[in-house]
């Protein structure tokens, strides 16, 4: 009978895994192939516009680009673009979730519209900022600023980096506020009320409850737009091309300068390897 059962699992578990292999397999290709590829070329000399040069480079890319000031200071923008986008998104997103948790009057329709800045395309996310919110002349925020009697801010040329931070925060606050309200749903109220009876305030509550509730789900959306975040180029394409100068050149912009403005493959290569 255990020698049936046993010899059932294990032809199970094969039929299992070959339906599961082409997946698996076109998955490991999917991947694989592009990182070859990219690792390859980083080790070629390999420019579009000079298609004489052409040999086995061996680590002169990788020297050249670490040599590069331009390298350092999109890794700087990088890490700087990353690191407050996750801060005001993850802080601002736990904020929100705990206040659209409370019952109030069009609290459903106040939800939807919360969310919904993250099913905007980023390129069009990144135009309505440009000339309809942050508009020297014609934007909301110079509109804001005159009504106030405060100077008028050209942001792209004045805080380009912070623009930026502003635009894609815009963006991820919505999927952060949508992982972190979902984990909400699963606190346990009982756990509130006992507190609540116990004597224990707001601020008590949140710290010591609802935090540690979505310490899980809090990673979840660091780990994901960790992921996204990474590469962003599309904002930085449409307002400020990088630039003024390297101000808001990030590693994704500097390889898509590399390749396909210089049309330096093995550069950029060397770049996304």
């Amino acid at each position: 009978m255990n020698r049936t059962r046993a010899s059932g699992r294990t032809v199970g578990g094969l039929r299992t895994l070959s339906l599961q292999a082409p997946a698996v397999t076109l998955l490991l290709l999917w991947m694989i192939v592009p990182l070859g590829m990219t690792v390859w070329f980083s080790f070629q000399r390999y420019n579009l516009l000079m298609p004489e040069m052409t040999g086995f480079a061996g680590l002169e890319n990788y020297e050249y680009l670490l040599t590069d000031p331009a390298l350092w200071k999109a890794m700087a923008n990088t890490l700087l673009l990353v690191g407050w986008v996750l801060v005001i998104t993850v802080v601002g997103g736990t904020l929100l979730a705990v206040l659209f948790q409370q019952e109030f009057a069009g609290r459903g329709i106040a939800r939807v519209l919360a969310i919904s800045p993250f099913f905007v395309m980023p390129t069009v996310s990144a135009l309505v900022w440009k000339n309809m919110m942050m508009h020297p002349s014609n934007g909301v925020l110079a509109w804001l600023s005159q009504s106030l009697g405060l100077p008028v801010v050209d942001w792209f040329s004045a805080l380009p980096l912070t623009s930026i931070i502003i635009i894609v925060s815009w963006q991820w606050l919505p999927f952060a506020l949508l992982i972190l309200l979902t984990a909400m749903q699963s606190l346990d109220e009982d756990q509130v009320e006992a507190a609540r009876m116990d004597g224990a305030g707001p601020l008590a509550i949140f710290f010591f409850i609802t935090l540690p509730h979505l310490k899980r789900a809090i990673s979840v959306v660091i780990m994901i737009e960790m992921i996204f975040l990474l590469t962003i180029f599309a904002e930085i394409f449409v307002t400020t091309s990088g630039g003024p100068g390297l101000a808001t050149t990030n590693l994704a912009y500097l390889i898509y300068i590399q390749a396909l403005l210089d049309f330096d493959v093995g550069m950029a290569s060397a770049g996304g390897a």
